[in-house]
């Protein structure tokens, strides 16, 4: 027996392992800027740093999308989650005034698909490109004795560069600032654990089910993708004090990082309309409305601290970019030193 079908017959196909990274190699070429040094293939990726930025600091993310990915095995649609996963790590840079340089993905499932792997990688080269950003690389690994047959697992860890003296900490936010909301895409990338429980084993539905409360499938309802916020914040984030990522932990969990000690979010929850499918997920699910809130991001995807002198601006860029906004509350002084969040 050759080792080649010795390795096989153990669980991992060094054949189809090969036609994927034939496959991915020409989806990683598309998705390179300007800033890309070395070739594709590399044991390590290589960008250069913008020259148009002063004092460069470096800002570091890794993420994944979470069961998203089973929703998506499910469904048989496997370049959205990709997409996902970028849109999701450009986000969480964002929030600190970052500008994407580099991306890099790791795809582990138990044994590979090339058709599979190329769709997802597709999709993060997708969202590389929408950012100007190089795809500088990654990994699939098949560990058949850790996943299960037809499943994987999706990471990305992100690189960007912002000037030193325009990087957002939270410590320019102020009493008195406005909390403005922006419009999220659905469940983004958390909460689909408890939203899949409640669809698939509680309701006995399938991706290809309809129900009365939503207007598209439920493949099309989970699987909508996690908006990215860089075009219509990233103009206008000399402008703003802050920003919060709404992703696990729902808006009282991510709304208090970024804010400074004796700082409290007062949010008023009448100030949008939560989407018919996070309706539909508590009404079906029996979920408390405070467990809503620390799970899902409940219609909200993005919060910025704002000036209310540089409000109009702001939403003016959020317009320009077709993502929906709403003042949904502000900063008001907390009675400890230790910052919070208040839902009303």
């Amino acid at each position: 027996m050759k080792p080649a079908a010795r390795y096989r017959e153990a669980g991992v196909d060094l054949r189809a392992a090969e036609l994927a990274k034939a496959k991915i190699s020409e989806v990683v070429a598309a998705a390179r800027s300007d800033l890309a040094l070395g070739g594709v293939g590399a044991f390590g990726g290589m960008v250069r740093l913008p020259p148009d930025i002063p004092d460069p600091v470096l800002v570091m993310s890794t993420d994944g999308v979470g069961t998203k990915v089973l929703v998506a095995a499910r469904a048989g649609r496997h370049d959205t989650v990709g997409e996902d996963l970028v849109n999701h790590c450009v986000n969480d840079i964002l929030v600190h005034g970052a500008r994407p340089l580099a991306f890099l993905d790791y795809i582990a499932t138990a044994s590979v698909d090339p058709d599979t792997v190329a769709s997802v990688v597709e999709g993060v080269a997708r969202g590389c490109r929408a950012h100007d950003m190089t795809l500088a690389g990654g990994e699939t690994a098949e560990m058949p004795d850790v996943y299960q047959e037809g499943v994987y697992d999706l990471a990305g860890t992100i690189l960007g560069v912002v000037s030193e003296g325009e990087a957002l900490h939270g410590d320019r936010i102020r009493v008195g600032d406005l909390l403005l909301g922006y419009e999220s895409t659905g469940l983004h990338t958390n909460g689909y654990t408890l939203a899949r429980h409640i669809v698939f084993e509680r309701l006995g539905l399938d991706v290809d089910s309809t129900v009365p409360e939503l207007d598209v499938s439920i493949a099309d309802a989970l699987l909508a993708p996690h908006r990215s916020y860089h075009a219509a914040v990233a103009p206008v984030l000399g402008r703003m004090h802050g920003l919060a990522h709404i992703t696990g932990g729902g808006i009282p969990g991510n709304l208090v990082r970024p804010l400074p000690a004796g700082c409290v979010a007062a949010v008023d929850s009448s100030q949008w309309v939560v989407p018919p499918l996070f309706s539909f997920l508590q009404e079906a699910g029996g979920v408390e409305r405070d467990e809503m809130l620390r799970v899902f991001n409940m219609g909200i995807g993005m919060i910025a601290m704002v000036p209310s002198d540089a409000l109009a601006p702001v939403q003016d860029a959020a317009r320009a970019a077709a993502v929906p906004t709403w003042v949904i509350g502000e900063v008001v002084r907390g009675g400890g030193a230790v910052p919070g969040v208040r839902i009303d």
